[in-house]
């Protein structure tokens, strides 16, 4: 009779994520993961296959959780602009990865992923593709919104903003993960959210007319 398992499986997948996240796939062995998580190098085959599925395992348990954390904020109510440049600094807030002491950020697991693996990996790639097209439909539904409301302007091209507000996710989390300049980060992001353009009827015409 096999003797039951000592571990609480989904609280190994996270902490393994936090690993991966940290050190990438390649620089992570898996006598690291054994004595990070606590278990020997045979009750993580047993019950995960290899690193490779478990990396599976964490970049989907990442996934779920900040894409539910980013779906959250992007379908807060408020004016377009402002829940846009909220989720955005929120971004780039940092999760503090040191022990208190100099700033470092773990940056995003998807992110980092895509930076080291490209689209060498087949089943890594499908998921950070996933992961993206999840951003972008959020951030498109966020702008549709505001065209909607009239706190966009109605012809505004909305997949090219969707693009450009995606590039710029992506520049972010990468500046962050390098631990730039937040002033600098900041500064990006207003004059992002200002490339959407002026409000209808705020685009100064009425100032220029009356001077």
């Amino acid at each position: 009779m096999p003797r039951p398992r000592e571990f609480d499986e989904q609280e190994v997948v996270a902490r393994a994520t936090d690993l991966f996240r940290h050190f990438g796939y390649h620089a992570t062995s898996v006598r690291d993961l054994g004595s990070a998580l606590a278990l020997t190098p045979s009750s993580l085959y047993r019950t995960f296959g290899d690193k490779h599925t478990l990396f599976l395992r964490a970049l989907d348990h990442y996934r779920a959780t900040d894409s539910a954390e980013a779906e959250a904020r992007l379908s807060g109510t408020g004016p377009c602009r402002d829940i846009l440049r909220a989720w955005l600094l929120w971004l780039v807030s940092g999760d503090n990865g040191g022990d208190g002491g100099e700033h470092t950020s773990l940056g995003c697991f998807v992110v980092n992923t895509t930076t080291e693996l490209g689209a060498a990996d087949p089943e890594v790639r499908r998921r950070t593709e996933a992961a993206f097209e999840v951003t972008r439909q959020a951030i498109a539904a966020v702008l549709h919104r505001g065209c909607r409301n009239g706190e966009l302007s109605a012809d505004l091209d909305v997949g090219a903003a969707v693009e450009l507000l995606f590039t710029t996710v992506l520049g972010l989390r990468v500046r962050e993960r390098a631990c730039h300049d937040p002033a600098g980060l900041v500064s990006t992001i207003d004059f992002a959210i200002r490339a959407l353009g002026p409000a209808p009827g705020q685009d100064g015409s009425a100032d220029r007319a009356g001077g």
